[in-house]
């Protein structure tokens, strides 16, 4: 599932930060089309692992980027020192323990190729030394230099010598790193440091033919034969951080204008790179001025963007790579200057609202209409709550109650009449005696047991149906014992469809807990969250459905779980709503989940038991809240023997792909020799989950293992039922 759909490439390097399977599943989910390994940051033995290892979790091509004709620190002992100004430092051609008074640049023989008073720029100018005297001492030779200006200076960084040292276009590290490339499967490589054409036939041939050259254009040489450089690539890249150690950075912004000018003029590819988030490498939102150049870097025309340390060394890669396709979305959509209130919506990387936009309806105030002038219905409270859900867009694309046309199709068909996927009847059912005086295009009131008005309908059709037959083709029964055809067939045999506008919600005391699917989107975007994982429960929280919960977000790789229980009323013996959002605040309280992965929201609705048509219906709903994926249990909102272990999956499979993915769960067990949870099966090791013997063994007063559920449920949930507090419908 790409989140991306943009035709602009997004190049990732990948680093400590990012190589392990969630991140790199994460940025291939966003649209990375290249994934970078930085050769001046990774040792020769480690290159064909890391290729394998990126190999392993996606399809995105890999590129080696060259070491090229550069200078750089050698090793400094304690990773970085201070160059105090006024010293004396050695560079040495022997390798020595770097300090701050003598240490290696590399390549180490560079150093026979300094003159005296040549300047030495390090770090991007952290420090400057200039070049006094050689040394020749028991065969250690030496450059002595002097600090100019002094800084920190770190291992391995970019060191400039204010003359031109011709150096090899690449590396003997970097020959034997494409060599190594090529022999699993590498066909992408960037030269850096490219300075003539020559350097470019230089790397081709060393790759060989079918392979993508990059060349980098970071140095005046470059600049001076930027059109031949051009004309034997296959793609630029600008790196306006090297590129500074030449030109001054005021002169950047103007320059990459230039290049890119040049390079389109040309038909020629061309990226750019460095600085494009730096500050997200510590911060998960980027400055204003990033965002700006992001937008203007693209408006200059460029092909491709390249995320470096945000991604290689950066805390929030994941966040980087969709805030570049966020910034990169919004400039493919236009700039329309006609159209200013669009742009106050943020650009989402989550799925859309299943029939593309979330269908909310306007609430309406007791003094927009006359309530003498319209009719009262009252309606059961379930029926309320299918108000409140349509009327927030959790229904979506449904704005009212079905229609007779449009629950043949659902029961048919799975669908509605113009084809979108839907597969639960949303009906509104009265008695004969309501029903009649009521007909199309009259508005009424919907009340609740105590006359309070908390909608208005207005009446599209008034329809008969037959109980017995509905029932069979919604539920697969007619058979009473099933709960759900029981509360359906005590309803009417009469529905009334239409829009409806919400007056006043029922209060509820988990209205805390209730999140519309405008406010979990606004909060999955504030998250960084583009991929999503739901999970449905009637039951209050235990170590299985932890494990399933966990698992799943190590199978999608996503980045949060949102935990979204069913807080509407439930068959009898069935946990109240009130111990089950208590056992999971509980468990977020007490740290049981990974630390910012998870979100808990209860789901204002009811359980119809009708096991297939309802796993389908639930995931919906999670996909209008923004859920990129869906946990489909083996008996998810099933009851008895009513329906089959498989038929979860099989009506999945049938409906194809309706825009939110199913991670299927069959029943797991407890094995007691193994010590974990596993597919259950019917060795006596393997411990079942029983709904059953869990709430026996709280009524009577006694502790579950274990293995079963956490300390702090167990005491919640025992201290209640001591307490007299209900925990179960009665």
């Amino acid at each position: 599932m790409i989140v991306s759909e943009t035709n602009k490439e997004i190049l990732c390097t990948l680093g400590p930060a990012s190589l392990d399977e969630r991140t790199i599943m994460r940025l291939t989910d966003l649209g990375a089309t290249l994934f970078r390994i930085n050769l001046s940051h990774t040792a020769i033995n480690e290159v064909a692992p890391t290729v394998g290892l990126i190999q392993k979790f996606t399809d995105v091509p890999v590129c080696l980027d060259t070491e090229g004709a550069q200078i750089r620190t050698g090793k400094f002992v304690q990773g970085q020192v201070e160059l105090n100004e006024h010293t004396v430092v050695r560079l040495s051609v022997s390798q020595v323990p770097g300090d701050a008074y003598r240490f290696n640049l590399y390549p180490r023989d560079i150093v026979r190729d300094l003159q005296i008073g040549d300047f030495i720029s390090i770090d991007f100018a952290s420090a400057l030394v200039q070049v006094i005297d050689f040394e020749d001492a028991a065969g250690d030779y030496c450059a002595v230099a002097r600090v100019l200006h002094g800084g920190p200076v770190g291992s391995n960084k970019a060191v400039t010598v204010d003359r031109d040292i011709v150096l090899p276009p690449l590396t003997d590290k970097d020959i034997a790193a494409i060599s190594e490339g090529r022999a699993v499967g590498v066909e992408h490589f960037a030269l850096s440091f490219a300075n003539r054409i020559s350097d470019v036939k230089a790397i081709r041939k060393v790759a060989g033919g079918g392979t993508t050259i990059i060349s980098k254009i970071e140095t005046l040489d470059a600049l001076a034969n930027l059109k031949e450089i051009a004309d034997e690539s296959d793609a630029l890249l600008i790196d306006r951080g090297d590129l500074s150690r030449q030109v001054p950075i005021e002169r950047i912004p103007a320059l990459q204008k230039s290049i890119i000018s040049t390079a389109k003029g040309m038909g020629a590819k061309i990226y750019v790179a460095t600085n494009l988030l730096e500050s997200m490498v510590t911060a998960p939102t980027p400055t204003r001025a990033e965002v700006n150049d992001i937008y203007n870097t693209l408006s200059d025309g460029a092909d491709g963007l390249v995320l470096a340390a945000e991604t290689a060394i950066g805390e929030f890669p994941v966040h980087c790579m969709g805030m570049v396709v966020k910034v990169t979305q919004n400039f493919e959509q236009g700039n329309d200057a006609d159209q200013i209130l669009p742009f106050a919506e943020p650009v989402s990387l989550l799925p859309d609202p299943h029939g593309g936009t979330l269908k909310t309806r306007d609430f309406v105030e007791h003094g927009d209409f006359d309530a003498s002038e319209l009719v009262k219905v009252e309606i059961r409270d379930t029926d309320l709550l299918d108000c409140e859900q349509l009327a927030s867009g959790t229904f979506s694309p449904l704005s009212g109650f079905m229609d007779r046309e449009t629950l043949e199709s659902v029961l048919d068909n799975c669908s509605l009449p113009n084809g979108a996927v839907w597969t639960l009847p949303i009906i509104l059912q009265v008695a004969p005696d309501v029903a009649q005086g009521l007909g199309k295009d009259r508005k009424v009131q919907l009340v609740d047991s105590s006359g309070v008005p908390r909608a208005l309908l207005d009446i599209a059709e008034v329809s008969e149906i037959d109980l017995g037959d509905i029932a069979l083709r919604w539920f697969g029964t007619s058979s009473t014992e099933h709960p759900g055809v029981a509360k359906f067939l005590d309803k009417g045999n009469y529905i009334l469809a239409g829009d409806i506008q919400l007056i006043d919600p029922m209060p509820s005391p988990f209205r805390h807990y209730l999140l519309s699917p405008t406010q979990t989107r606004f909060l999955f975007a504030h998250k960084g969250w583009s991929r999503v994982v739901g999970f449905h429960t009637r039951n209050v929280a235990h170590r299985v459905h932890q494990f399933i919960q966990t698992e799943s977000l190590t199978r999608t790789g996503a980045d949060g779980l949102f935990i979204s229980p069913v807080i509407g009323p439930k068959k009898p013996n069935d946990f109240l709503p009130g111990p089950i959002m208590k056992s999971y605040q509980l468990l977020l309280e007490f740290g049981r989940y990974e630390a910012g992965r998870v979100m808990l929201g209860g789901f204002a609705t009811y359980s119809r038991y009708c096991g297939p048509r309802e796993a389908v219906f639930t995931a919906l709903c999670r996909k209008n809240m923004g859920c990129s994926h869906f946990i489909v249990g083996r008996d998810h909102t099933g009851v008895g023997d009513f329906y089959g272990p498989d038929e979860n999956r099989a009506i999945f499979d049938r409906l194809g792909d309706i825009g939110i993915a199913p991670v299927f769960f069959e029943a797991i067990g407890f094995d007691e020799t193994k010590q974990s949870y596993v597919l259950q099966n019917d060795e006596a090791a393997t411990r079942p989950i029983s709904g059953t013997e869990a709430r026996q063994s709280l009524i009577s007063g006694e502790r579950l293992p274990d293995w079963y559920m956490e300390d702090i449920v167990q005491d919640m949930l025992l201290e209640q039922i001591s307490d007299d507090k209900p925990v179960f419908y009665s």
